[in-house]
């Protein structure tokens, strides 16, 4: 059960957190959250699609790691085989909370760094600290701070994007029929694509609107990603 607590240097002052990769750290995962200010860095491994948030039934992208609930193609007892690791992978245990207050008279959210306590990487003995002996941030501190501020600039822009395919029409629904060297036969729902008819179809107007956006190259590293689905294939039939 999550116990999160206010990042502080008081009653984390000597806690560390474990970042080495693994399925009983929590890595093993069949896709991630992803956001078009790392898909540049995320389609040299994964695919890129799309999928419904269950709980908003919006939709996000992703990075897929497997074909299966529970399935890191990219995880062996080395650790995690990948130059890069999607940002909403690489923050656990941290997460940003929202802490609401009035300043004269307007309300202000503030953005507050907070750590799951009951998290496996959560460690008192191994891993990063948080703080230095004697006080100040680690550096892995600041560096998590960082990328958790990305993060919640990532997932705002994630959403704007998602919302622009949306309103153009350009999401379809896209079924995997996936079958391995050994006769096993997969079949993967619940993801979407860009439809590429309707895509080359766009007016000018609406190319530049996706430009000026940045959403233009990210469209294209995210079709250009789908290309790893034969690369997890060759992962998965590798460990048969």
């Amino acid at each position: 059960m999550s116990q999160h607590a206010l990042v502080n240097n008081i009653d984390h002052k000597d806690v560390r957190v474990i970042t080495d990769r693994s399925a009983k750290l929590g890595d093993d995962l069949w896709y991630a959250l992803t956001f078009p200010n790392e898909f540049r860095s995320v389609q040299i491994h994964y695919p890129i699609f799309l999928r419904k948030d269950p709980q908003t039934g919006q939709f996000v992208s992703v990075a897929l790691f497997g074909f299966q609930d529970g399935e890191n193609l990219f995880l062996n007892e080395t650790g995690w085989q990948a130059a890069y690791i999607p940002m909403s992978v690489k923050r656990q245990p941290f997460l940003i909370a929202n802490n609401t207050r009035v300043e004269n008279g307007e309300e202000v959210k503030d953005r507050m760094l907070c750590i799951d306590m009951e998290h496996p990487r959560v460690s008192k003995d191994q891993g990063e600290p948080l703080f230095l002996e004697y006080g100040g941030n680690s550096p892995f501190l600041d560096q998590t701070a960082s990328m958790l501020e990305a993060m919640h600039h990532g997932a705002t822009d994630g959403e704007n994007f998602c919302s622009m395919l949306s309103e153009l029409d350009l999401i379809e629904a896209c079924t995997f029929d996936i079958q391995l060297n050994d006769g096993k036969k997969y079949q993967m729902i619940g993801f979407y694509t860009i439809n590429e008819d309707k895509f080359n179809t766009l007016s000018n107007e609406n190319i530049i609107a996706l430009k000026e956006k940045g959403y233009l190259q990210a469209i294209y590293m995210m079709l250009a990603s789908q290309g790893n689905v034969h690369h997890l294939l060759a992962k998965k039939n590798a460990q048969l």
